[in-house]
């Protein structure tokens, strides 16, 4: 179970990192992150929308649907064809936009990590010395902890999907999916903060299963700033590191964790 107290703590960190970010003027490192997630999103949502349009051409003609269709010359069946083409690209797309999130936070975690380290420096107003065996080390450990959420939210959207053909059960199956992928965006952001803090990828994942109140909030908030077009992709990356780092610090939970 979470905290709700937790949860929503970790929201209003989102404000108190905007506070942050004009008083110390980091737009730079919002912008270029942000900018550079807009233009992969978008040249990624142009060549996902046209390749699913050829494998949907080619599914149809693998079944072979397509003559079945046209020997019928029925309006209705053609029409009711057009739909489930344009639902089954629909969801490849829904299916990128859940993904490529992993993918930038895969690409980026380098940025990110210098982003919370540098947060976190000017809040304690000291420095952490740069050193490229770490800073490789650190995007190494960035990169695992993407893919492991990535796989295990696959996971758990199968098996909701699964679910989602029981009675009253079903119903109730997209907010489950909505936690679940908000927790796990959330973590990546918390895990920049507990691997500068000398904590393995395990003490990281006990840490966060223990506050989860703080990766699902965290998550909440940069989830529906995705549904911002452009302004939403430009802030959500970096304000969510930047959250995260500020409500961890406020908090000092890591200072006090033990193992």
């Amino acid at each position: 179970m979470f905290s709700f107290r937790e949860v929503l703590a970790a929201i209003q960190a989102y404000g108190k990192a905007h506070q942050f970010i004009m008083q110390h003027k980091l737009w730079k490192w919002i912008l270029v992150p942000g900018i550079l997630y807009c233009i992969l999103f978008m040249t990624g949502s142009y060549f996902v929308w046209g390749y699913s349009g050829d494998f949907v051409e080619y599914l149809f003609n693998l079944l072979p649907l397509k003559t079945w269709i046209q020997d019928l010359e029925s309006s209705w069946v053609s029409f009711f064809f057009i739909l489930l083409a344009f639902s089954i690209r629909i969801m490849i797309l829904l299916l990128y936009f859940s993904y490529y999130k992993y993918l930038f936070l895969i690409l980026g975690s380098p940025l990110f990590a210098y982003l919370s380290e540098k947060t976190e420096a000017i809040l304690e107003r000291r420095e952490f010395p740069f050193s490229m065996q770490q800073f490789l080390k650190d995007m190494a450990r960035g990169i695992t902890i993407s893919l492991r959420n990535m796989l295990y939210q696959t996971i758990a959207v199968v098996l909701l999907i699964v679910l989602s053909f029981i009675p009253i059960v079903g119903w109730i199956t997209p907010l489950f999916a909505f936690f679940i992928e908000c927790y796990f965006y959330g973590f990546s952001m918390v895990d920049y903060s507990c691997e500068r803090h000398q904590m393995s990828t395990r003490q990281s994942i006990r840490f966060i299963k223990d506050h989860r109140g703080i990766a699902l909030g965290n998550g909440i908030v940069f989830y529906l700033l995705m549904f911002i077009p452009v302004l939403g992709w430009v802030l959500a990356p970096s304000y969510a590191v930047i959250a995260a780092t500020i409500h961890l610090s406020d908090k000092k939970l890591l200072h006090g964790a033990t193992w």
